[in-house]
């Protein structure tokens, strides 16, 4: 049964130094989808991962040392698409699908609107553009899984201080109703089909000791089309892997 793993690095390379690689040899994803990658495969030791049985495809930014994903898999996939062909998207490095059989897997990386108006108008842009894509994906690909970080917590239980948060970036009326919609429009969060317990995080600031704390938010989701929830068997957060200031979430799928 495929374990599927997404997984915000924060930088691959900085992952690799803190044991990327031995936290891959003892989980075993099937596939993992990363993003943040901040690099190309030339800037990466790829035999590593080649060792391990992996397939990897890379999209990095254009801009050196920023956003990118990547998706390693242990089965090679029937057909690899690179970016959604919006320019000023795939320039950063937001989207990769994988397909295997009739079900693709998608390595996507959500913007950020934290740096400011500029950037939280950008991302609301690619959340419509996001969803157009998505709605004519869909018409020739019908089963598919979203792994990503998304850069919104979707409900209050999602983030650790909803009031304190109701105007910050992630955490904004409009973006949760965008994702309200996107999920109405087919989709199921796979974490929380299978658990609707509090104070379950897959992110926290490196400030004031949050992640000792647990005060954090869940923004990275594997998300897949309803026609998949039959096929879910089991998904959790894997807080104890330590390198980023993310963690991995897990989703068990049969295909």
């Amino acid at each position: 049964m495929p374990r599927i793993i997404t997984y915000n690095v924060n930088g691959i390379r900085a992952a690799m130094g803190k044991g990327l690689i031995d936290w891959m040899k003892s989980t075993e994803p099937d596939i993992l989808c990363v993003q943040e990658i901040k690099a190309s495969p030339e800037q990466v030791g790829v035999f590593e991962f080649e060792e391990m049985g992996y397939h990897h495809y890379w999209h990095p930014a254009q801009k050196k040392g920023y956003s990118g994903v990547a998706i390693f898999s242990k089965m090679k996939p029937d057909n690899v698409s690179y970016g959604c062909g919006i320019k000023v998207y795939d320039d950063e490095g937001r989207f990769l699908r994988a397909d295997y059989g009739d079900i693709s897997v998608i390595s996507v990386y959500h913007p950020s609107g934290s740096s400011g108006n500029e950037r939280q108008a950008f991302k609301m842009k690619w959340l419509t553009d996001f969803q157009t894509y998505m709605n004519e994906l869909r018409k020739t690909r019908e089963k598919l899984i979203i792994c990503g970080d998304y850069n919104i917590c979707h409900k209050a239980i999602d983030i650790h201080n909803p009031k304190s948060n109701a105007n910050t970036s992630g955490f904004l009326p409009e973006e949760r109703e965008w994702f309200d919609q996107f999920v109405a429009s087919g989709y199921v969060d796979s974490f929380r089909h299978f658990n609707q317990d509090p104070h379950q995080y897959s992110w926290w600031s490196y400030r004031a000791g949050s992640r000792g704390k647990n005060l954090g938010w869940r923004i990275d989701y594997n998300i897949v089309t309803g026609n998949l929830v039959s096929n879910l068997k089991h998904s959790a957060i894997l807080s104890d892997a330590v390198h980023s200031d993310h963690c991995p979430v897990l989703l068990e799928i049969d295909f």
